[in-house]
């Protein structure tokens, strides 16, 4: 801080007192300080991100039950339409694309979806396949993309009778 004489002195001169003030000792954070914080981010991501990662994956399986049943009913709609599911050969790009036989393609009043086919949730293509004239199964195969498995690497959606549902 400025002297007392040297206030005294502006004071008579007519100028407003200035004071400065000294740089703190106390500004900024330690090393220490900062050590302890990210230490305890850490423990934070540590507990925290693991249950959060679960979740995902979790509702990955919803989102691939959710989608496979939504495609059965965009099927069963076509199949309205035109009489019958697609064969294995045609699949689910029928939704979108109308058949090649002419007289199919008459009674073909898509698209079904009003985007392409999804993927599951892991990127990968549904598995479909007709089941006589009144079911279809399509599901994905997990997360592991393998037939069977537990958990998320489970398979998921209308699966053939064979297979039990998750």
């Amino acid at each position: 801080m400025p002297s007392a004489d040297r206030l005294i002195l502006n004071a008579k001169l007519g100028k407003p007192a200035r004071r400065t003030f000294a740089p703190s000792v106390e500004a900024g954070f330690t090393l220490l300080e900062m050590l302890v914080v990210l230490v305890i981010i850490g423990l934070l991501a540590g507990l925290v991100g693991p249950q959060l990662l679960g979740r995902v994956d979790t509702s990955k399986v919803s989102a691939a039950q959710t989608q496979a049943r939504m495609l059965k009913t965009s099927l069963e709609t076509m199949r309205l339409d035109v009489g019958r599911f697609p064969t294995k050969e045609e699949g689910l790009a029928l939704l979108n694309t109308p058949p090649k036989d002419e007289r199919l393609a008459r009674r073909w009043h898509g698209p079904y979806l009003s985007e392409d086919v999804p993927m599951d949730p892991w990127g990968n293509a549904y598995i479909y396949a007709p089941e006589g004239d009144a079911s279809v199964v399509i599901y994905s195969l997990g997360s592991d993309g393998e037939p069977g498995g537990e958990g998320t690497n489970a398979d998921v959606g209308i699966l053939p009778k064979t297979k039990t549902q998750p």
